[in-house]
């Protein structure tokens, strides 16, 4: 493994390893047809940093930005064909990958749906450690995080979540029912993550599925009070197939809830979401919000009215990526 030094010697590029001598996990990606998750494989298995990864580029005679590498990891762009080829055959080289190894993984074939810019990842809207862990989570479910592949084949056209709480002012229930299109054909599956509020007990926590699907595989992490599951349909879409499922989860172990808010990592045509108060412990104040990023001002916010049966109700149009959901306070 090549490491980061003070001085960006070349790395021998003629050294270059062969498929069969590198980790499991960077074969499968190499394999998997995803550029940009091959690459941020190989660039985390050589422990390169980006500045030091442009750095060797440019004793090869390739003036990259940093930016740029940091889109291309991340899925955010692809390297433009041929104009970028002089530029993935050189981070083949200093990365030590047989040739053509990342070469084959840019072009038609993954090509991205017209007018669909790639998800932003969990790094993108969450901040601290919780985009490492969710990824991890994930990671244990095949859904390959860093290459932000997990749900990217279906488009979200409405989703509407209905959370309900009790008189302690906990959050006992949430229903999701979620209107997708396949971007292509063969998708078979939803990946979904929930963040239970402070003191919840994740292992406690259960997920019902209605109609549209099944649970799958499903990971826990306790420390972070965070699952993630796997939610299988009952076979393959076609592209452009419209698909309807929805799924409960079950939580009444935390304390009294700050509100509710829904990650969407990509554009949400329509997004509605509801709250429900026990007639005897109303809030004090309900506010719709949406923020690009959890530590973020909200760059809407607008208070919010009660019905007479204690619902309230925020709708959001051709939102994401960021967070949009309903804060609360307490009386």
């Amino acid at each position: 493994m090549t490491r980061d030094g003070d001085t960006p010697t070349i790395i021998d590029g003629t050294r270059r390893q062969p498929l069969e001598a590198l980790p499991k996990e960077l074969v499968e990606a190499l394999r998997s047809g995803e550029f940009h998750h091959a690459l941020r494989q190989a660039i985390a298995y050589r422990g390169l940093s980006l500045a030091r990864l442009r750095a060797h580029l440019g004793l090869r005679g390739v003036q990259i930005g940093q930016s740029t590498l940091s889109y291309w990891q991340r899925g955010l762009r692809q390297p433009e064909v041929p104009k970028a080829l002089p530029a993935v055959r050189a981070l083949e080289s200093v990365l030590q990958l047989p040739a053509d190894a990342l070469v084959v993984l840019i072009g038609p074939r993954t090509a991205r749906a017209r007018g669909h810019q790639m998800a932003a990842s969990f790094h993108d809207i969450r901040s601290g450690d919780m985009g490492s862990i969710v990824d991890q989570l994930l990671a244990e479910l095949g859904a390959y995080p860093s290459s932000n592949r997990y749900n990217a084949d279906l488009e979200m056209l409405a989703v509407h979540d209905t959370i309900t709480f009790d008189a302690a002012h906990r959050q006992v229930g949430l229903q999701t029912r979620l209107v997708c299109r396949a971007r292509r054909h063969g998708p078979d599956r939803y990946v979904t993550v929930y963040n239970g509020d402070p003191g919840c007990n994740i292992g406690d926590v259960e997920l019902i599925t209605a109609e549209g699907c099944r649970v799958g595989r499903i990971r826990r992490n306790a420390e972070a009070e965070t699952m993630a599951t796997e939610l299988l349909f009952d076979r393959k879409l076609a592209e452009g197939e419209i698909h309807v499922f929805c799924f409960e989860v079950r939580d009444d172990s935390g304390t009294a809830s700050p509100g509710y808010f829904r990650m969407l990592r990509d554009q949400c045509a329509s997004y509605l979401v509801q709250l429900k108060f026990a007639l005897g412990a109303l809030p004090a104040r309900c506010t719709r919000q949406f923020r690009t990023r959890d530590d973020a001002v909200p760059v809407e916010s607008e208070e919010l009215p009660l019905d007479m049966g204690g619902v309230t109700s925020g709708f959001f149009s051709d939102a994401g990526p960021g967070l949009a959901g309903i804060e609360v306070e307490w009386q």
